[in-house]
């Protein structure tokens, strides 16, 4: 959820929620969270998170940074924002408008495929919309359940290696 977002499509939000599907921060104004200082971090994450909470009741507390952009002040921040930083594993450049079919084969064929991965798709890219029900059925018939992120992540006693993945223990 990014501020503007939230307030152009509340009936979406409360229904994404209604659907049991997790809420994530992606900030009030999707910028460059490791350019900020560490007021502006906590002021971009609570403003969203503020009105998530307002509009629905429910606590974020997951985060994915805009761009993929994090660094160690970026994850110290989203702690003391109460968050979990989330980086996806798989880019399906659903951005990049290059098709449903490019959308498709980037996730379902690629070969960062294994357990606990995480797709990047955008809810307001060209195709998405269209791509997802071939990318859900291929993945399901390759054996993988698609489960919410908080299922998915470790909440303590882990670490972040550089390419996003979490690694159990301290």
């Amino acid at each position: 959820m990014t501020g503007g977002w939230v307030e152009s499509y509340p009936d979406d939000v409360k229904a994404i929620l209604a659907d049991g599907h997790d809420l994530g921060n992606h900030s009030e104004n999707h910028k460059n969270m490791s350019q900020l200082s560490d007021e502006q971090c906590q002021e971009e994450l609570m403003k969203v998170h503020t009105k998530v909470q307002e509009l629905t009741g429910y606590e974020m507390c997951l985060f994915r940074p805009p761009y993929g952009d994090y660094d160690n002040h970026v994850i110290t921040n989203a702690h003391k924002c109460g968050y979990y930083p989330i980086q996806w594993s798989i880019d399906s450049l659903d951005w990049k408008d290059y098709g449903v079919d490019d959308i498709v084969k980037r996730v379902v064929e690629s070969d960062k495929l294994n357990n606990g991965a995480i797709i990047l798709m955008h809810n307001g890219a060209k195709y998405t919309a269209d791509a997802l029900e071939s990318v859900i059925t291929g993945l399901q018939d390759k054996g993988y359940e698609l489960v919410p992120i908080s299922q998915l992540i470790y909440k303590d006693k882990y670490h972040m290696k550089a390419d996003g993945t979490q690694v159990s223990g301290q």
